[in-house]
């Protein structure tokens, strides 16, 4: 006798011929598990195991993409955060390290590399002369520019298996997901 999950698996394989999709890396490890252990729910694989199989395919061709312009992709990061950050493209390592996620020690690695290739300056804040702001020097606004285009020229290019439509339904179910994650849990 067939149980809950074992039909509901089975009902999902039946959704995805019917709407002509591909079995992809996922699926397959879903019915390795869906065999070996039938009384699992394995459906946050199919959303969170592809989202990390997107990353792993992805990954190499982006950080390739930022090599190109002599940069690891933390680098580009925070050449990218004060980029977009608007003039005068500066912040101080707090606001930065906040923004991008890093400790500081992390940080501050990377602000020494992008301070002796020129694309970044460590000035004293004006408004307070004990405090640091970190500054895109003007080659450094240019080559975050340059590599950001060349990468959304890049990753466009990895969005091709979707229509329009179907990139807009996505992107919007992703925000969902993910606004719902990043909103504060009670205990």
């Amino acid at each position: 006798m067939r149980d809950a999950k074992q039909v509901q698996s089975e009902q999902d394989e039946n959704r995805r011929l019917e709407r002509g999709s591909a079995e992809d890396h996922v699926d397959r490890l879903r019915a390795q598990w869906a065999r070996e252990l039938p009384d699992l729910d394995t459906e946050p694989m199919a959303i969170l195991g592809r989202a990390k199989r997107l990353a792993n395919l992805v990954g190499p061709s982006i950080e390739d993409t930022f090599a190109k312009f002599g940069l690891d992709r933390g680098e580009f990061d925070v050449i990218a955060t004060l980029r977009r950050s608007g003039p005068p493209y500066q912040l101080t390592p707090t606001e930065m390290y906040t923004t991008l996620m890093l400790s500081s020690g992390g940080l501050t690695h990377r602000l020494v590399r992008l301070e002796k290739a020129g694309l970044i300056v460590r000035e004293k804040s004006t408004r307070d002369g004990r405090s640091v702001v970190v500054c895109l020097t003007p080659t450094g606004a240019t080559l975050a520019e340059k590599a950001f285009r060349v990468d959304m020229e890049n990753e466009l290019v990895f969005l091709q298996g979707l229509d329009a439509e179907e990139r807009t339904t996505l992107a919007d179910l992703l925000r969902k997901l993910v606004a719902s994650l990043e909103e504060p849990r009670e205990s």
